[in-house]
């Protein structure tokens, strides 16, 4: 009696888990379940774990379209109660004011934009959103040496993807000649000096607190020099550096560098400059003369706040209400190009749209929505503390989104023929989603299917199951390039497995399945995996592009590559 209880309450709990994750229950969160609800009836755990995974493995091997028949047989308020939704949304922005909020998200143009990116995009974006105010997106172009053409266009229509629309655009570059005039004003004021030390010895001052030989020369000395600067009297290694705190215990204050030559030709404005802004004076200066009001950057950059205001101050510019945020980090996806960019250059990854890159290019590919970034950015929110989120969190999110939209198909990975005795011939249509109307397809059977191997290595001879969605056959015979079956009903039986099966009239396809691009810190060869298989012949007409759903398989998304049709595995 004991048992039949612990049964009946599992029963309920794993249907109830299965029809909310797309047919498949998950064994620990049933267990918890049922333990909370009988054990303060004296029900001990080791009665009811053997009894919850018996139960959750029969649930199991039913179809989604059999589970919530059950469960509505057996608790219908379970099916129809209303799951209540977590809303995300980010917290109210201090010091704004409707209709006067202006942000801005200011890549750099080199290289493709990754995860990382898109957190502050997204954040940028929804405030200017929320307050109906004004997003910008700036270019901030002043380093000749990385900056390139192609990335302009490709950051673009990487923002596009990702649903993010600003209403005004510019770069950096060009505005040099206004960070010119601002430069000049420091020198004059005595905030600024031109600097001709060695790089080593600029550090060592630096570290001991020492001014160097350049720093007291006279203002007329150093517009002298500065004008050389521009004019090309000086070669590489001069630099403008502000003239702050010595003394200060940030080493930020430290008499930074604001300018620096650089030969390397602009991808914009050609050999047209040679002396370029750094991050420090450049990203101060825009912020203020294009209006923006909250900028954001990631915590790394909170030492540099102070000198980000001094260089405002000694310029009399308006401050913005500078905002920090820790940086989004995903466990087993590093964004540094340092690590990236060899394993490309290499040929080791095919590119930044690689599947194992967190590149929203890669993330793209892979099948990872638009809308699942967003709301996986803003359910992090804009706290300083540092964390590193799975990439689980991505897939719930994705998986949540594309469940009820997206087209169920068979794959058979690793396919073992199966021969089926009195195999009756039939013309059967099945429905491209268990709940919602995606439409059907059709196909004809024979006595030959194909199978998966893993399922096949679980069998034995005498076993029945069911070809998913079609009849019941038993296993005769065993060998190892064919399984003779007979065919044995039509009717619905329990515990029975249920396989995925195409026919003679499949296509070959290749799905590829990404893992953790580092294994200790060093590359893994094995990260990317490919399975060979053959898919039901509808899946020839799923159009490029299109995520689609293997059953038991997991979600895919197609492309079609030299006439072949080629799956990436997006998750579960």
């Amino acid at each position: 009696m004991l048992s039949k209880k612990i049964e009946e309450t599992a029963k309920i709990y794993a249907l109830q888990n299965a029809v909310q994750f797309n047919g498949k229950a998950n064994e620990k969160a049933v267990i918890g379940k049922v333990i909370a609800a009988l054990g303060k009836n004296g029900f001990k755990p080791k009665e009811i774990i053997p009894a919850v995974k018996s139960v959750v493995e029969q649930i199991n091997h039913l179809s989604l379209k059999e589970q919530i028949s059950e469960l509505e047989k057996i608790a219908p308020d379970l099916l129809h109660r209303e799951k209540k939704e977590r809303v995300f949304k980010l917290p109210p922005l201090p010091y704004a004011e409707d209709g006067k909020v202006v942000t801005r998200f200011p890549p750099e143009p080199n290289g493709y934009l990754h995860i990382g990116h898109a957190k502050a995009a997204v954040i940028d974006h929804e405030y200017a959103r929320m307050y109906n105010g004004k997003f910008i997106l700036r270019f901030d172009d002043t380093n000749p040496e990385n900056a390139a053409i192609e990335f302009y266009d490709a950051q673009r229509e990487d923002l596009q993807w990702l649903g993010i629309e600003w209403d005004e655009e510019y770069n950096t570059s060009d505005h040099l000649k206004i960070h010119y005039q601002l430069a000049e004003q420091l020198i004059r004021q005595g905030d600024a000096y031109v600097c001709r030390c060695p790089p080593e010895e600029i550090r060592k001052k630096r570290f001991q607190r020492k001014e160097c030989r350049c720093r007291n020369l006279s203002s007329g000395e150093n517009i002298d020099m500065w004008n050389d600067m521009l004019s090309s009297g000086f070669s590489k290694g001069v630099i403008l550096r502000l003239k702050g705190d010595l003394h200060s215990s940030n080493t930020a204050m430290h008499d930074p560098t604001l300018f620096r030559i650089i030969e390397k030709p602009h991808p914009i404005h050609g050999d047209r400059y040679h002396v370029w802004p750094t991050y420090d004076f450049a990203g101060a200066v825009e912020d203020s003369i294009s209006g923006v009001t909250h900028p954001f950057r990631t915590k790394e950059y909170e030492l540099r706040d102070e000198c980000y205001f001094y260089i405002l101050e000694r310029l009399h510019l308006r401050k913005p209400h500078l905002m920090e945020f820790s940086r989004l980090s995903i466990k087993g996806m590093p964004v540094s190009k340092r690590r990236i960019k060899p394993l490309i250059e290499k040929g080791i990854v095919s590119g930044y749209d690689d599947i194992r890159l967190p590149t929203l290019r890669g993330l793209k590919r892979r099948g990872i929505l638009p809308e699942t970034i967003k709301q996986f950015v803003i359910s992090q929110g804009i706290s300083k503390v540092e964390s590193t989120a799975p990439f689980s969190l991505v897939e719930a999110i994705n998986r949540k989104i594309l469940d009820p939209k997206t087209r169920r198909y068979f794959f058979v990975p690793n396919p073992v023929k199966i021969v089926v005795k009195n195999a009756p011939k039939k013309r059967i249509e099945l429905k491209l989603h268990p709940t919602k109307d995606l439409g059907k397809r059709v196909v004809e059977t024979g006595s030959t299917f194909y199978i998966p191997k893993d399922d096949v290595q679980r069998m034995k001879t005498g076993e029945t199951f069911r070809l998913k969605e079609l009849y019941n056959i038993r296993i005769e015979k065993i060998s190892d390039d064919i399984i003779t079956t007979q065919y044995v009903g039509e009717e619905l039986l329990p515990d029975t497995a249920k396989i995925q099966w195409t026919t003679d009239d499949h296509i070959c396809m290749s799905v590829f399945v990404s893992k953790p691009l580092f294994k200790n810190e060093k590359y893994d060869p094995d990260s990317l995996q490919r399975i060979d298989g053959y898919a039901e012949k509808a899946v020839a007409d799923i159009y490029e592009g299109e995520i689609i759903q293997f059953e038991r398989f997991g979600f895919v998304r197609i492309e079609k590559q030299n006439s072949k049709i080629v799956g990436f595995f997006a998750h579960k």
